[in-house]
């Protein structure tokens, strides 16, 4: 019976959540518009064991939010994730972010498409089935009127994440269903990570690195 501790910090949503086999226990956030990281996720990390009678010592596992997001978010959850790894010697893991992104929304019809934003018009996005089996690369891309058009002109696409405001006022196909408010969160990593963890699908502790997908540029 895995108890993994989850870890979502690729945005401004400061998450964490406990989950046994797959199940959460327990989720804590700050989903304020500022990144909150630094301040937030070691005392959330904190609190939600004390809370729900749990100690670092009983976590089977950790799992981290790899990216792409934010260059300096991702850097402070991949740094708590693998010093709570290397103290407890236990494994790591990762789960792509715009891939428990997609796992927010729930469909038996169409596509969905995760956007995250990159800063002006550009975002990071990919494309899933309704069975969230990644069917294109992710990529870092500029958006325009044409962006995603050879999807949206045979069945609905399902847009979720931050970078879905900006392609809505410069996409009016019928078949675009857009999802506002919604952030990367720990909550979907958990079901995710347990299958990971039951797969012996790990990560190397000292090697791993979060994916960026594109340089850092400070400003």
């Amino acid at each position: 019976m895995a108890i993994i501790l989850c870890i979502e910090t690729a945005t401004t949503n400061c998450s964490v959540a406990i989950a046994k086999e797959g199940v959460v226990l327990a989720l804590k956030e700050d989903n304020s518009d500022k990144y909150s990281h630094a301040e937030k996720l070691h005392v959330f990390i904190e609190e939600i064991l004390k809370e729900n009678g749990l100690e670092n010592k009983d976590l089977d596992a950790v799992a981290i939010s790899k990216g792409p997001g934010s260059y300096t978010g991702l850097r402070i959850g991949v740094s708590a994730a693998k010093g709570l790894c290397f103290s407890l010697d236990i494994p790591l893991i990762s789960v792509p972010t715009l891939t428990s992104l997609a796992h927010q929304v729930k469909t038996n019809e169409g596509l969905i498409i995760p956007l995250l934003d990159a800063r002006r018009m550009e975002v990071y996005s990919a494309v899933f089935n309704k069975n969230y089996e990644q069917i294109r690369e992710t990529k870092a891309e500029i958006l325009d009127e044409d962006s995603y058009r050879s999807y949206l002109e045979t069945q609905k696409i399902y847009f979720i994440g931050n970078g879905v405001e900006k392609f809505q006022k410069i996409c009016a196909h019928p078949n675009a269903v857009f999802i506002d408010g919604k952030l990367p969160s720990a909550r979907e990593i958990t079901s995710l990570a347990n299958y990971k963890f039951k797969i012996i699908d790990m990560e190397d502790v000292a090697y791993f690195e979060p994916y960026y997908l594109k340089d850092f540029i400070a400003g």
